[in-house]
């Protein structure tokens, strides 16, 4: 295994940009000055990320791949447990092996593995502290540090407090504060440039533009046929934003969906709205199949699968400038991430008017008739 990421098969460029990153904060060099591999990348994460990194400085290159490789394989691993548990199908082994296995074959997550990105991290963290009972004690906290490390994972902090869980919503944003304040302790000087002026550089991340970027802004620049959408691109994430987030509280607050359908549909929101969503960002596929399956829409689940392994994104012409030059039917072809999260936003609306139907599990068993009580005095 080892030989086959020397060889350079795998690339994974964005774990040689995280090891970059670790490299400037131990070094004391300037954390967002640097450009590394090929495609001249740079940091774009915030210092406290950036001082989580450090220890990848401590291996070399090839054993380092390796590692992010195989951490990854068991994240993935993790995510389908802690989805299953999420939404609440029942345990059986054989069935989540072979989830895991089927799992391999989804765009984004056969493209965390080959970028060596921390988008599963991400993910387990969210998805355990929120799959988490309300009560308990530090949820929020596991929250606060994902949006640290990449400030996409705010919108649940969002998601905590619209829907009535302040004292977890104020942790995560309590959690989410320490991880600024240690980036400014450890790093002052990176710490100003990032907040100040770096976190407003959408371009240092990427072309908004390519069909790499599945959020709702590579979606409105490709239909518009321009680099620059305007006021069209905000305008629509922030009307999509506040209706997703105003979905994702009825949904918290209706019987039978709560949290399973609340904390997808946040995810959903994120990816959208971020100005950037890169098409390995969106490894919430796989706790979105395993609520669909849970809540009994199998039929959905299938398609929703076969959306995000068909990877028809890259199928269409995107040599170049091309991806702004797409005919209307290459459009959905070319955005189908964003595609599918519109239409299920969509779908959650129209189911959201009633309740759901209580299932098997939620109707409760029908107690043995008791025996009569014995008349008073009875020995």
């Amino acid at each position: 295994m080892s030989a086959f990421f020397l060889l350079d098969r795998f690339p994974m460029v964005d774990t040689l940009v995280y090891r970059a990153e670790g490299a400037a904060v131990a070094d004391g060099t300037d954390l967002y000055g640097f450009r590394v591999t090929e495609g001249k990348l740079a940091a774009t994460y915030p210092p406290f990320a950036a001082i989580l990194f450090v220890p990848t400085t401590w291996l070399p290159v090839g054993l380092l791949k390796a590692a992010f490789f195989a951490g990854n394989v068991a994240l993935l691993a993790l995510l389908v447990v802690l989805s299953w548990r999420f939404a609440g199908l029942p345990r059986r082994k054989g069935l989540m092996v072979a989830a895991v296995a089927a799992a391999l074959w989804l765009e984004p997550v056969f493209q965390t593995l080959f970028f060596g990105q921390v988008n599963l991290a991400l993910a387990c963290l969210i998805l355990w502290d929120l799959g988490r009972d309300d009560r308990a004690p530090g949820k929020g906290v596991a929250l606060g540090v994902a949006a640290g490390i990449k400030l996409t994972p705010a919108v649940f902090i969002v998601y905590l407090l619209v829907t009535g869980r302040i004292k977890a919503g104020l942790t995560a944003l309590a959690a989410f504060a320490g991880s600024v304040l240690l980036g400014v302790f450890v790093l002052p000087g990176a710490s100003v440039d990032f907040w100040t002026r770096r976190l407003f550089e959408t371009d240092r991340v990427g072309k908004t533009w390519i069909i790499d970027n599945q959020s709702l802004q590579g979606l409105v620049t490709r239909v518009l046929h321009t680099t620059d959408s305007g006021w069209v691109w905000p305008l629509a994430a922030a009307v999509c934003g506040g209706a997703a987030l105003w979905l994702a509280r009825r949904a918290h607050l209706t019987p039978g969906r709560g949290d399973r359908w609340g904390v997808t549909i946040t995810a959903g929101t994120a990816l959208l709205v971020s100005p950037i969503s890169w098409s390995h960002h969106f490894v919430w596929c796989v706790p979105v199949i395993a609520v669909l399956v849970a809540s009994g829409y199998q039929r959905t689940a299938l398609a929703v699968t076969v959306v995000f392994a068909s990877r028809s994104l890259w199928l269409v012409p995107h040599q170049g400038d091309m991806d702004l030059h797409m005919a209307w039917w290459q459009q959905p072809l070319a955005s189908p991430y964003a595609v599918v999260t519109l239409v299920l936003f969509a779908a959650a609306a129209w189911q959201l008017r009633t309740p759901a139907p209580l299932t098997d599990a939620a109707v409760p068993r029908a107690q043995p008739r008791s025996a009569p009580p014995e008349p008073a005095g009875h020995l």
